[in-house]
Parts: C-alpha cells; sequence; structure tokens
C-alpha cells in the first residue's frame, strides 16, 4: 500500500467531516422550527423523504463503485444534501419531485464526479435546478404563512396531498397555494407599481387588503414569515463561524456585496427598488449564505478568495432577482460562482506556509 503524506505544518485536525456534517445540521434547527411553524409541516415531510432518497442513492451507488456503504454514509454528507435540497423545496411539493432532485443531486452531481471532495459543483443546487427548469409549476408554488392561511392544513393532511394529491374536502389547490413575496413584488413592478404602493396594498398594516381578505405576504422588513424562517437560519450560522465550522469570508461577503448593491439601487430609485433588508430578509438568502455557498468543496479555498466568491454570488442573486426570470435565485447564483472557483483560486492562492509575500 502506497505511503501518502501530506505537506507541512503537520497540525493534527479535531474535526472529522461526521462532526462537522452534524453540527451543520444542528444549526439548521432554529430555521427549520421556523419553517415549520409559520408554512407548516410540508418541510419536514419534504425532509424525511429527501433524506431516505439520499441514504437510498448514495448506498446503490456505493455498491456499484464498490466502496464501503457503511463508511462513506457516516459521514451524513448525503444527510446534509438532503436537508438542504428538501428545505429548498415547496412545502406541498408532490412526493417524486423531491426524489428526483435527490436523485440526481446524489448521482450525478456527486457520485458521478468520484464522492464528496470531486463535485464541483454544490449537488443540492444542482438538483434544485434540474427540478425548476423540468417541472417550473410544481416549484413555484408556495404556501402562505399559517397564521393568514384560509385553512391550516395538519400534518396528516398535508402527508396525504404530497404522497396521493388528496386534498381536504372543500379545499382547492389554489386555495392554498400563493406567489411568493419576491414574486409578487417583481410581477407588481413589472405592471408599474412602486414598491410603496405594493406594500400597501398587501402589507400587513393595511386594514383595506385585512377587509378584503387579501392574504398579507409582506412583513416589516421582508417577506411575511420569511423574516423569521431567514432570522433562523442566521441564528444558525453564526453558531457555526462561532463554532469554527465555517469561516466568515463567504457570508459576510454575499450579505455584504448584496445590502451594497440593493442601497445603491434603493436610494438611486426607492420607488422601484426594494430595500436592502427586504432583500436579505425574504427567500433563501441566510440559509444560502450560511450552509450553500460556504460549502468546502465547491468554494474557493484561500481567505481573500473566499471573499469574491462570496461578493461574486450576493452581487448575480441581486442582479438575477431584479432583471432575470427567477427572483430567489440562490441556486443558480451558487453555480455560477462554482465555475469560476478555478480561476479564483489560481488568482487568489494562499500563502506557503514559512515563506513571505513577494
Amino acid at each position: 500500500m502506497p505511503l501518502t503524506t501530506s505537506t507541512s505544518p503537520h497540525a493534527k485536525g479535531h474535526a472529522s467531516v461526521t462532526a462537522v456534517m452534524l453540527q451543520v445540521l444542528l444549526a439548521l434547527i432554529p430555521g427549520v422550527a421556523a419553517y415549520v411553524w409559520f408554512f407548516g409541516w410540508g418541510v419536514v415531510i419534504n425532509i424525511t423523504i429527501a433524506a431516505t432518497a439520499a441514504v437510498a442513492a448514495e448506498s446503490a451507488m456505493l455498491i456499484i463503485r464498490k466502496r464501503p456503504v457503511r463508511q462513506y454514509l457516516g459521514d451524513c454528507s448525503a444527510l446534509v444534501t438532503a436537508v438542504l435540497l428538501g428545505m429548498a423545496l415547496p412545502p406541498l411539493s408532490p412526493w417524486w419531485l423531491t426524489v428526483i432532485g435527490v436523485i440526481f443531486a446524489i448521482v450525478v452531481a456527486k457520485q458521478l464526479y468520484g464522492g464528496l471532495g470531486f463535485n464541483p459543483f454544490n449537488p443540492a443546487m444542482v438538483g434544485y435546478v434540474v427540478l425548476l427548469v423540468s417541472f417550473p409549476v410544481e416549484m413555484t408554488s408556495w404556501l402562505p404563512i399559517s397564521t393568514f392561511s384560509s385553512y391550516d392544513m395538519s400534518f396528516l393532511e398535508t402527508a396525504a396531498f404530497i404522497f396521493g394529491g388528496q386534498l381536504p374536502p372543500g379545499i382547492t389547490y389554489d386555495a392554498l397555494t400563493e406567489a411568493t413575496p419576491l414574486d409578487t413584488l417583481k410581477n407588481n413592478l413589472g405592471q408599474g407599481n412602486t414598491v410603496a404602493e405594493i406594500r400597501a396594498q398587501l402589507g400587513l398594516d393595511d386594514v383595506t387588503s385585512l377587509l378584503l381578505s387579501v392574504i398579507p405576504i409582506f412583513g416589516t422588513i421582508g417577506g411575511k414569515g420569511w423574516e423569521w424562517v431567514n432570522a433562523g437560519f442566521l441564528l444558525g450560522g453564526l453558531w457555526l463561524i462561532y463554532r469554527k465550522i465555517i469561516g466568515w469570508q463567504i457570508p459576510v461577503a454575499m450579505l455584504g456585496a448584496m445590502a451594497l448593491i440593493s442601497g445603491a439601487f434603493a436610494l438611486y430609485d426607492p420607488g422601484h427598488h426594494a430595500s436592502p433588508l427586504f432583500h436579505l430578509f425574504s427567500g433563501s438568502v441566510m440559509l444560502g449564505a450560511f450552509f450553500i455557498a460556504t460549502d468546502p468543496v465547491t468554494a474557493a479555498a484561500s481567505p481573500t478568495g473566499r471573499l469574491v466568491y462570496g461578493a461574486g454570488i450576493g452581487i448575480f442573486v441581486y442582479v438575477i432577482r431584479v432583471w432575470g426570470g427567477y427572483p430567489d435565485s440562490i441556486a443558480f447564483s451558487v453555480l455560477l460562482m462554482n465555475m469560476v472557483v478555478p480561476i479564483i483560486d489560481n488568482h487568489f492562492k494562499p500563502r506557503v506556509f514559512g515563506h513571505g509575500r513577494k
């Protein structure tokens, strides 16, 4: 057996891949809890389906590749991919949609490249984009927050719809779903309305909207309910930074770039551009900044490179949201910057240990 050695310094690490992945899953709990509180049990069912499909797909590929199944499954990387993809899907996604996305993420985006450590693209985001392009109707049907929904589905009713397409008597699918705050803002801006007019018509503080039974979708600073979901992921992300599981460069650069570019356009034309807080606390920004963009396999390696990588994602998110066709554009932005990582790493190589800078 050939002896494999690594370059100096030979410092002993204290965290295994399994330990890191488990702490990432633990940090996701506040965001998932807020998600369930505001949008129902669908996310729990999605995650369960995704986790089952991920373990099955990973096991099958490891057997085909003649790799030790227990050893590779034990690193929990497939489970993290499944949880991230499960949370990115609409709460009432049919079970087959989740299974297709997970299989593509695990088999095509991960295992066919050689497994963990060899995949150039974030597997969860690859699976998400494949589903979004292939099944746009299913991927854009979201629930309003349960507090203002016309019907709050129970766990069993949600499961019955996800697995069998059965809705409670007297309830239609259109009555349960609506566009996201980002979609609504973009569509109304395209019709010539201003941000203030849109918030006045659909905001929580408008009594007329409530009397007309219009479900409010805008909260104080972002999408109603999404504010708290993002706050939960922000809390978990800060805990990961505190525990040194992830570095601060990518989240800070991504969120900072988004705040700067959205703030500049909001100052230039506040009537047609939402505030930085709205962009930061709507959609899946915090999930993307702390849990998706920071994937150590597909992100830039050096500290300076991570700043460039994170800033690029933040800029792409805003550009695609405002001028593109996908308002919540985390997946496309991450994959675009995954493509540029080799160039970033080539231009921002870390200093060799023991050598000064030229």
